[in-house]
């Protein structure tokens, strides 16, 4: 399996604040509570380049400190 980007809402330390309206996870997908969302290096790739021309906004997520 190759490099992965683990998106969980619940490790996001922008969960319950106004970013996650406009977060590119919210944005791209309907998730059912406690499912983290897997995107492959290319997917990454392509959302960046996606937000980077602005059709998409760019990813929020940061990583709660413990």
């Amino acid at each position: 399996m190759g490099d992965l980007l683990r998106i969980d809402c619940d490790d996001c330390a922008m969960q319950h604040t106004d970013a996650c309206a406009d977060c590119v996870v919210t944005f791209l997908c309907t998730r059912e509570h406690d499912d983290a969302i897997i995107v492959d290096v290319s997917e990454v790739r392509a959302l960046r380049l996606l937000s980077e021309v602005g059709l998409a906004p760019r990813l929020r997520h940061r990583r709660r400190l413990a």
